[in-house]
């Protein structure tokens, strides 16, 4: 039988299936992460065929892919919660020369919240007591209280931030304010559900902040032609810029929200990736409790960023502050469809928001490696700034916060007539090359959104510190060679 009468016998094809699955666009893992993931395998093959020995993953904010050390009391806790016969009577005392009995006596409060089968489902809202110890750190990190009901565990913070954009759209005609440049998630997810995004612009020149007037200018601009705005979405620390808000500029958005009649979707992961004492992290939460503001909000958090970078165990949370009761209503229904977020993830969440303490046997070593872990990154965030702002044709503001740097990249006019004369944003094609050259895999600004007539990259700055001068001596290499080829085109 011929390929084509095989393809018009099946019933699932491209022109069949949901086209907002097929519209929808995550440039994070878009084609330069396949190609790296193609080198790679090649490398493997034919040791020595490539300019680059490795693949640089900083596409992705994925520490542990890049060598960050996992925190030893979370696992020391999975551990002993996923092989329970290692607190059976008859092993315990092997296991306490083995485990410190803060990290058994939480592995056993832990598995006691699940009926000791860390393996069953759970409410589909999340464990009751890890809510409230959610609860408890917001309290403690805001100053106001914070009450456990309005808290779901979820699969990571996409998970939670996919839920509450699909229980804010209705119809194709309803809008939401997304920054720009902005974490793709949004835009996909927008456009899975056939929604619109009505972007924003943050101000490069004035590191990363929002300004009051193109946030009235877009509002406007996208009512006019009769969508129906409902949310502003606003990512602080910013990715992928690695700008933070100040408090003021927070106050501003809330103020606007409030007036405006939307609802204020606030992505807070990064939220202890702060490198500076200018711009601290303030919750949305603490200036909606301030303000006494009436405005309806969903702050979300995770545990794959900060100093945990438990990427793969997908875990996080919501709070969802002035929502209607009736709808909180929806919203654990929509929870109970997924029947309950993974458990691991949920006890990473505990761990995160309730640590050791003062006292505790893990204490000394816990704040050791989160120290340690920060430290690093805050080294290799000025490193890696100092390096591209020392570069041709390209400038990078210093990254207040996240795990980003989203440096402006000149680009020859020579190359970018040649990218659109292949069909190419000049950007993707440059950050092709690069990948090509090094081995370095990052991901281009038009991915993220830009202001027309700029280009950008997004890297991380999560390469091993050893190895982060490798790193940068050999993006230096090829964009001094690209910028003196094409200028002398």
């Amino acid at each position: 039988m011929q390929e084509s009468s095989i393809q018009s016998s099946k019933v699932l094809t491209l022109e069949t299936m949901n086209p907002n699955v097929r519209k929808m666009e995550y440039a994070v893992r878009g084609a330069i992460p396949i190609r790296a993931e193609e080198l790679r395998d090649q490398l493997k093959k034919e040791p020595g065929s490539l300019p680059f020995s490795k693949i640089t993953p900083c596409n992705i904010g994925n520490p542990q892919q890049l060598n960050q050390k996992p925190l030893t009391f979370l696992r020391q806790v999975s551990a002993l919660m996923e092989y329970t016969d290692l607190l059976a009577p008859e092993n315990i005392d092997v296991t306490r020369k083995l485990f410190p009995e803060d990290a058994i006596e939480r592995a056993k409060r832990n598995l006691s919240y699940v009926g000791n089968a860390a393996g069953a489902y759970t409410q589909s809202l999340g464990v009751q007591e890890i809510r409230e110890n959610v609860a408890r750190f917001i309290e403690q990190r805001d100053g106001f209280p914070a009450d456990s009901n309005n808290i779901c565990l979820t699969s990571g913070a996409s998970g939670a931030v996919e839920r509450v954009l699909d229980i804010l759209v209705s119809s194709p005609n309803v809008g939401v304010m997304i920054p720009i440049p902005q974490y793709p998630l949004y835009t996909a997810t927008l456009a899975h559900l056939n929604a619109q995004a009505i972007p924003y612009y943050l101000q490069e020149d004035s590191d990363w902040q929002l300004s009051a007037a193109d946030m009235e200018r877009s509002l406007s601009e996208a009512r006019a032609q009769g969508i129906d705005v409902r949310a502003m979405a606003v990512i602080n620390p910013g990715n992928p810029t690695g700008g933070c808000l100040l408090e003021e500029n927070i106050a501003e958005i809330v103020r606007f929200c409030e007036r405006e009649k939307l609802v204020l979707l606030a992505d807070e992961v990064y939220q202890t990736n702060i490198y500076t004492g200018t711009n601290p992290f303030v919750s949305f939460k603490k200036v909606v409790s301030q303000l006494q503001s009436p405005v309806e909000l969903f702050s979300f958090h995770s545990i794959s960023k900060g100093m945990i970078g438990e990427c793969g165990r997908r875990g996080g949370y919501y709070e969802a502050v002035n929502i209607d009761e009736k709808i909180m209503g929806q919203l654990v229904k929509l929870a109970s469809v997924s029947l309950c977020p993974n458990v691991q993830g949920q006890m990473a969440v505990d761990t995160m928001v309730n640590p050791p303490r003062p006292g505790d046997a893990s204490y000394d070593l816990y704040k050791r490696e989160i120290d340690a872990i920060y430290e690093s990154m805050k080294r290799r965030a000025k490193k890696l700034a100092h390096a591209f702002n020392s570069l041709p044709n390209m400038s990078c503001n210093e990254a207040q916060g996240a795990m980003y740097l989203f440096p402006r990249v000149e680009l020859p006019q020579a190359f970018i007539d040649e990218a659109k004369a292949c069909g190419q944003q000049p950007d993707a094609l440059y950050c092709m090359q690069m990948l090509e050259a090094t081995g370095i895999s990052v991901v281009p600004g038009s991915g993220f959104g830009q202001v027309p007539g700029t280009f950008h990259f997004r890297s991380t700055f999560l390469p091993p510190e050893d190895l982060f001068d490798d790193f940068i001596d050999g993006f230096r290499h090829f964009h001094v060679a690209f910028i003196d080829r094409y200028s002398k085109a």
